[in-house]
């Protein structure tokens, strides 16, 4: 008879794999310094060369199974205990889960993404008709209900197998129906190192993104210079204040901190929605809603096979990408989801973390993206010089406040809500890796809470003294690429939990 791992030694396990390989990359990275440009740009050419249309499809069929859930007859069962009731009302739990999921890229891309697809169209995109209008149309579907089916489907696995099944709240339980007690071994070793490295260097590209913006806004605001050197002070204190939050808890530091930023984020867009175009942008949602309804189908099955190299290549830099990034958040967004979520009926959870979040993005985007837009067709404003190179990209969200009323204060605003998107996230990534490396434990040691919110910080430094904004795509894109076949298999393993669950009724 196998004698299975007891939880300690798959704790120590899990823990001490992960670690060794996040340092050894660290370690190379410090090292190879001089050479890490060539191999971030290799990792990232080939895996789009090669396995771009792997991400297409995983995240296409992702999206299409979070569908056939959310119409489907497993609608009624609980995430928990039948008659259990959920931990958190949904104005704090739709809080937490945005902040934790979209936060710091909404912010870095809301405003550059417009205006560099409308400055810099690619004409043989499927839909294609204005250069504005199909630029809000790419950017919707980079930001709309694709990567929230990512994060609501391991979500769901995570919550029903956890809280309704029982198990550990770890990424190896949502495989058991598959595997059985083998996840308690290598298997269940494999899948949660995975997961782990994934979600670190994914939470480490936005901590990395955050780090650049903050700079920008501090320029704008304070004239502070962008360097390098500054954004490493501004990721070591913010990750001082990630800790701090971590160790406090996720009913304390992590819950308060998202209801105060959205307040925050809140009441920016509103101001820029009252003080910019506002009859435009009432319109502009509409037209945007067409575009990305007209697009949704041809651009989620497109690989650019057929393409020009610039086309494949503008693809790989933008709609991959985002998938590759998303898939590398998976698990981290989904098993933060799914600790809020206790209590909640399978098809309540599906449409609120499906289609809320989506839609809060879309108002978002339409707001700035397309204020950005019409200043850039209708006035002087020097937007699209200010996304001429990818260095100038933090400061696109500033130079728009600038063309705003009181603009000295909404840029201090933004620059706080930069800031606390960017603790939320590492704290909340600490927790979920904690939890992981953990083997599921929902109460880890404090040290190691400290632990993984200070390797965060170390490496989203690391990425971005080798090779900035460039090294931080290619690491998101490298990471997800074996995640991409574990949501596939939790899918499957859902389907079998789910068919045995109705029998049982």
């Amino acid at each position: 008879m196998k004698v299975l791992k007891s939880s300690s030694q798959t704790r120590s396990v899990v823990f001490w794999a992960s670690s060794a390989i996040i340092i050894a990359i660290v370690i190379a990275s410090l090292i190879a310094k001089e050479s890490i440009d060539g191999l971030f740009f290799m990792v990232r050419s080939g895996a789009v060369d090669q396995m771009g249309w792997l991400y297409v499809g995983t995240t296409s069929g992702i999206l299409l199974f979070s569908l056939w859930l959310l119409n489907s007859k497993y609608g009624d069962i609980r995430l928990g205990p039948d008659g259990s009731e959920p931990d958190f009302g949904l104005p704090t739990w739709f809080a937490m889960l945005f902040s934790a999921g979209m936060g710091i890229g909404l912010l870095f891309y809301s405003v550059a993404e417009p205006l560099l697809h409308m400055s810099h169209p690619v004409s043989s995109l499927p839909g294609s008709r204005s250069p504005a209008l199909a630029a809000m149309g790419i950017t919707w579907f980079h930001w709309g209900v694709h990567p929230w089916s990512i994060y609501a489907v391991v979500g769901l696995c995570l919550a029903f197998f956890s809280f309704r099944r029982g198990r550990p709240l770890s990424i190896r339980s949502a495989l058991h129906p598959l595997f059985g007690d083998r996840v308690n071994g290598w298997i269940g070793d494999v899948v949660d190192v995975l997961a782990v490295v994934s979600t670190l260097f994914g939470v480490a590209t936005s901590l990395g993104l955050g780090a650049l913006q903050v700079n920008a806004g501090l320029k704008h605001v304070f004239g502070v210079t962008e360097s390098p050197t500054i954004q490493l002070i501004i990721i070591a204190c913010i990750t001082a204040v990630a800790t701090v939050s971590v160790v406090s808890g996720l009913d304390v530091g992590v819950r308060r901190l998202s209801e105060i930023n959205m307040v925050l984020a809140a009441g920016l867009l509103g101001f820029v929605f009252l003080a910019g175009p506002t009859i435009f942008l009432v319109g502009a949602f509409i037209d945007n809603l067409g575009e990305y309804i007209q697009r949704l189908v041809s651009h989620s099955l497109w690989t650019a096979r057929f393409e020009a190299d610039n086309i494949q290549q503008w693809l790989g830099d933008w709609t991959i990408f985002y998938w590759a990034w998303w898939i590398s958040w998976a698990p981290f967004v989904g098993m933060f989801v799914a600790r809020v979520s206790r209590g909640r009926t399978l098809k309540e959870f599906m449409l609120a973390v499906l289609l809320a979040p989506s839609v809060a993005g879309f108002v978002w985007l339409t707001v700035f993206g397309d204020t950005a837009l019409y200043l850039e067709m209708h006035t002087q404003a020097p937007l699209s010089e200010t996304v001429a190179e990818a260095k100038t990209l933090p400061t696109a969200v500033f130079v728009l406040l600038e063309q705003l009323p009181i603009s000295g204060v909404t840029a201090v605003v933004c620059t706080t809500c930069i800031i606390l998107f960017f603790v939320t996230s590492s704290d909340s990534a600490s927790l979920v890796i904690d939890t992981i490396a953990s083997g599921g434990s929902e109460n880890p040691p404090v040290w190691q809470r400290i632990y993984w919110a200070l390797l965060e910080g170390l490496v989203a430094a690391l990425l971005l003294i080798a090779g900035g904004l460039q090294a931080l795509q290619a690491a998101a894109i490298a990471t997800a690429l074996p995640f991409c076949l574990v949501i596939v298999l939790m899918c499957w393993s859902l389907i079998r939990a789910l068919r045995e669950e109705l029998v049982n009724i």
